[in-house]
């Protein structure tokens, strides 16, 4: 579910910053660039991991700031193809479920992947899993587990601001997304 993940960046610390331990600004300006950010074709980074390498800070001269290129590592969650993980039903709706963890949202459960004699109820807008009889609702907030079956990378591509005046809605895919299914 979790990886380590090396990089290597120009990390800039600014002058306020000077009074800070070097290992505790470094850190916080990784933390501040990286964390809850999608890499695209990695993963969601969590949290700085440790850092590895660091060069002699140059400053410069309009500001002050310190510029230092450091080797580091970042948990990143991407979960693996066939793994089994545990979250909540967010919502429901005839195309399938939408399942969150703690720290990620993007999570859907499509009509086609849910177990064999599912259905889904539109009155109550909640999924019915039908076993030997016995009615299952999936229910919202309800605790499930799934199996991740493929993952989705969305390039964010800047927006024009023509596009974002008036009433027209821009529709944003997810950076990233999990497609998963009901575990076998």
């Amino acid at each position: 579910m979790f990886i380590l993940s090396s990089f290597s960046d120009l990390v800039i610390v600014d002058p306020e910053d000077f009074s800070k331990r070097t290992v505790d600004a470094l850190e916080d300006q990784i933390n501040a660039k990286y964390a809850n950010k999608v890499v695209y074709n990695l993963g969601l980074c969590i949290a700085l991991y440790d850092i590895q390498r660091v060069t002699e800070g140059m400053v410069s001269h309009g500001s002050g700031s310190a510029h230092v290129t450091v080797e580091f590592r970042l948990v990143v969650f991407r979960p693996f193809k066939g793994e089994v993980l545990t979250g909540r039903i967010s919502s429901s709706s005839h195309h399938g479920i939408n399942v969150r963890t703690d720290f990620f949202d993007e999570i859907f459960i499509p009509d086609t992947y849910l177990f064999e004699g599912t259905t889904y109820d539109v009155k109550e807008n909640v999924w019915v899993w039908n076993n030997d009889g016995n009615q299952f609702y999936m229910d919202k907030n309800e605790v499930i587990r799934f199996r991740v079956e493929e993952e989705a990378f969305e390039d964010q591509l800047p927006v024009p601001p023509h596009l974002l005046e008036g009433s027209r809605e821009v529709e944003r895919k997810p950076p990233y997304r999990i497609i998963v299914s009901s575990p076998r």
